[in-house]
């Protein structure tokens, strides 16, 4: 048995009951369950349509994004989610390169190494080089004045937790933003690379190992044991290359507003719906979410 979800924008909330009943019919699935009015709805199907690839592209041009998961074990027992343009709306080392006066050249690494263009560790040494002699107070100005959660994320987080799952931010990106980011919207664990500074200024190197890809699989990995499920039992999101390989192991893997190669490759790719979408692929309705 598998579950199909239609998630809409929540801004836009125009999910048509008529598109939902339509599939539903056209798929010979069970009753269909609305999460939220306007926004997402579920069905069962026995089987999945051979055309479903083509139906989900299709229904992503207008708008709607569409799952297909098997229907046992949806809901999750760990969130492993990314930090930069998943968790929060910016990529921090971009930021930081604006107020270093690198702002464009770093941007265009970062673009290609989130695509999957450049090998992540070489991109991240270059891109930190170019840091180097910044004061590392502008970590603080950038925090305050330039970071910006996404829209959804901290609704997801408190969610999962009062159902009793473990949340874990763990990012390619630096310690001195995952703690912050970690704390605000409530993770239980972080895990990121450290930026050096020496007498307050950055040297433009970081502490290895890096934690590029393999130590994002390395991290899904390592929490599933010390927590004794699998990772048939998580659910991951991000967006960028760097994340590809452990959202293809994950129970779900999501694909939240993604680079091409990411979206392309991920088992659940996620356009137009923001984070709380991880929610209803779970089976959460908009009712049982929790205050953030």
């Amino acid at each position: 048995m598998f579950t199909i979800t239609l998630i809409a924008s929540p801004v836009r909330r125009d999910l048509d009951p008529a598109l939902v009943t339509s599939l539903r019919d056209a798929w010979g699935g069970g009753g269909a369950l609305w999460l939220a009015p306007d926004e997402a709805a579920e069905f069962d199907v026995a089987v999945l349509p051979g055309n479903l690839s083509e139906i989900a592209a299709g229904l992503r041009a207008d708008g709607v994004d569409l799952a297909a998961q098997p229907a046992d074990n949806r809901c999750k027992r760990l969130l492993l989610a990314d930090m930069d343009s998943t968790m929060i709306e910016q990529e921090c080392i971009d930021e930081l390169a604006e107020m270093a006066g690198v702002g464009p050249r770093v941007a265009a690494i970062t673009a290609r190494a989130m695509n999957g263009e450049l090998d992540f560790e070489g991109a991240l040494l270059e891109r930190v080089g170019l840091l180097a002699g910044l004061d590392a107070a502008v970590i603080d100005r950038v925090m305050e004045e330039r970071i910006t959660m996404a829209p959804g994320g901290a609704t997801l987080v408190a969610t999962m937790r009062a159902a009793g799952a473990h949340t874990a931010l763990v990012s390619g990106g630096f310690t001195a933003f995952t703690s912050r980011v970690a704390a605000q919207l409530g993770f239980d664990e972080h895990r990121a690379n450290t930026l050096i500074a020496a007498d307050g200024i950055l040297t433009g190197d970081v502490g290895r190992p890096i934690l590029g890809r393999e130590a994002k699989i390395a991290a899904l990995s390592d929490i599933c044991v010390r927590l004794g499920i699998d990772a048939g039992d998580a659910i991951v999101v991000g967006d960028g290359a760097n994340d590809l390989g452990m959202i293809q192991r994950a129970g779900t893997g999501v694909a939240l507003h993604a680079k091409p190669v990411v979206a392309d490759q991920a088992p659940v790719r996620i356009d137009h719906g923001d984070l709380t979408a991880l929610l209803y692929l779970q089976g959460y309705s908009r009712e049982a979410f929790a205050s953030a």
